[in-house]
């Protein structure tokens, strides 16, 4: 699975793999466990990488994966207010975890390279940046 969060402040959450070079940043994801929901995945995983406590977990798309017998399926969730949520990056998979607003990504001085356009994460990335153009 994989997750786009969201905070208060309409802002998303980037994590930087440890195996990808320095700037590459994308949504958090990982494996569902036997027996878990795709829910409670979204939210066991999140808080494994990132120590963030997320709600409200909801489905957005899938694309197949390239593993035999598998499929990302993505979730939009949100920052639980009611808990101290200061990131903190696994140390292990994740060395990086940093809030992004659509005007940090817009005007580039972020510095850094977001996953490639046939990807759901690009795709779902692209969802949330839209839903800022067509809000009341």
């Amino acid at each position: 699975m994989i997750a786009l969060i969201t905070d208060g402040q309409d802002r998303i959450v980037l994590g930087s793999n440890a195996l990808w070079e320095s700037h590459r940043y994308s949504l958090l994801a990982g494996f569902v466990e036997p027996g878990e929901s795709l829910e409670a995945a979204v939210i066991r995983e999140v808080w494994e990488e990132s120590g963030l406590v997320v709600t409200n977990p909801r489905y957005m798309g899938s694309q197949p994966w390239p593993f035999p017998a598998s499929l990302m399926v993505g979730f939009q969730a949100e920052l639980d207010p009611a808990h101290h949520n200061d990131l903190r990056p696994d140390g292990t998979e994740i060395i990086d975890l940093r809030w992004f607003s659509r005007q940090d990504l817009q005007d580039g001085r972020s510095g850094i390279t977001l996953p490639g356009p046939p990807s759901i994460a690009r795709a779902m990335i692209d969802s949330w940046w839209e839903a800022e153009q067509h809000s009341p």
